[in-house]
């Protein structure tokens, strides 16, 4: 298992805190803040695509 560096929580309205890392074979990881240990994994280009995709509009309907 590679060593995750995480970045500090993004945080939304008090206790919603996710935290997003990288290791060093490329790929990143997006955890619940304080539940490291089970995240969602894959490559750097799927997380920037998936963030552009949010801010987009186009998860807006899950809100």
């Amino acid at each position: 298992m590679n060593d995750i560096t995480w970045e500090d929580s993004f945080c939304a309205e008090g206790a919603n805190c996710f935290r997003i890392g990288v290791d060093d074979s490329g790929n990143t990881y997006i955890a619940v803040a304080g539940a490291e240990a089970h995240y969602v994994t894959d490559s750097r280009d799927a997380l920037r695509s998936l963030i552009r995709e949010i801010k987009a509009g186009k998860a807006d309907h899950l809100l």
